[in-house]
């Protein structure tokens, strides 16, 4: 009898937005592939895993892949990073070296990168079939901020060796542009969740005719001071942060509740361009107010899409802690016209995909 087929996931620790855009991906395969052995590598912590990503699966949570640096959700530490990976790269000989032995002696069929390099250059050098997915690549994103530093060039090129090394690299719908060889676009990612407003009106204690905000910002911490959020008649606000003691700010940790299944059942996001929540927001037709976020490469298409898609503004910090301004964009956000949902058309294109790189039969 043939052992089951072993995928190692290698999911960049960049916040969680790497893990949540595959974990419907993962899930569909799964559902076909029942007998799957996962093992997911990334620093994130197994409990929030748990919450896109069902078990049985195992865990790496030593891996060399970590983005870029942050100051925070909306900015980049440049200096940071460029030093962290100038270190990383002085060893990174030993690192992908070692990286390939576990590989085979984990008996690993296929990588499945989102959308660490190291695991790609080392699933290469183990000679495993190797597969990207992302709507953003960390070549681009360290060119954009680094390329005129000193070894730039040599980490560039090495970035560049292991996404192209992958049999395709999928973008989806919306990503940044790439000129990967290997590039193929595919249609959006995002958790189909249930619309569960009852339920959701019932934990945050909301009356009738009461409106419910989710507010957002990803895996990172955000310099914003949620004290001062301003009190609105008529709403409940959810919120992933520290409500900073806001009587009217519930955290989202204390709702028995998922994430996609608020962001599903509410009546808006407020949060920051990402491509989860910019991706879940579309499908499920969840308005969003969002803050600028003009030194990251990937916005203003993430941008482009959902106000095509769907009904999103763009807000400055200001505009969130006064009621006024506040309500002026609640007001100018509702009144924009409503367009037809897209489909998540993306995710059973990445799994015919990965069960191509696992050889498995279509």
């Amino acid at each position: 009898m043939s052992r089951a087929k072993h995928l190692l996931l290698a999911l960049t620790p960049h916040g969680f937005g790497h893990a949540a855009m595959t974990g419907p991906v993962v899930e569909a395969l799964r559902a076909e592939c029942p007998d799957l052995h996962l093992t997911i590598q990334t620093a994130i912590g197994r409990d929030w895993l748990l919450t896109r990503y069902a078990e049985p699966f195992d865990q790496i949570t030593d891996c060399a892949d970590f983005g870029m640096r942050m100051n925070s959700a909306l900015s980049v530490d440049v200096e940071r990073s460029y030093a962290d990976y100038r270190a990383l790269h002085h060893g990174i000989e030993a690192i992908i070296a070692a990286e390939a032995r576990r590989l085979r002696v984990l008996q690993v069929d296929a990588v499945f990168s989102n959308i660490s390099y190291i695991s790609l250059l080392a699933a290469q050098r183990a000679g495993i079939p190797s597969l990207a997915l992302c709507c953003l690549n960390w070549h681009d994103l360290f060119g954009h901020y680094c390329h005129e530093r000193e070894g730039a060039a040599e980490i560039l090129a090495l970035m560049r060796q292991g996404y192209e090394s992958a049999e395709e690299f999928l973008c989806p719908a919306p990503s940044m542009p790439m000129d990967f060889a290997n590039v193929r676009a595919i249609g959006p990612l995002a958790k189909l969740a249930r619309r569960r407003r009852e339920e959701l009106a019932a934990l945050v204690q909301a009356k009738p005719g009461d409106k419910i905000g989710l507010i957002a910002f990803g895996g990172m911490a955000v310099p914003l001071d949620f004290s001062r959020w301003p009190r609105i008649p008529g709403w409940k606000w959810v919120i992933t942060a520290d409500p900073g003691g806001h009587p009217d700010l519930i955290p989202r940790d204390s709702l028995e509740m998922g994430f996609s299944d608020i962001l599903w059942s509410c009546d808006l996001v407020v949060g920051k361009p990402g491509y989860g929540t910019f991706a879940e927001a579309g499908v499920a037709g969840t308005p969003m107010l969002y803050l600028p976020r003009p030194d990251w490469p990937e916005s203003p298409h993430l941008v482009s899409w959902l106000e095509t898609k769907g009904r999103a503004l763009c807000v400055q910090p200001e505009d969130l802690f006064s009621g006024a301004a506040l309500e002026s964009q609640l007001q100018k956000l509702f009144s924009l016209p409503t367009k037809p949902l897209p489909a998540a058309s993306g995710i059973a294109e990445a799994v015919l995909a990965v069960k191509a790189c696992l050889r498995l039969q279509a």
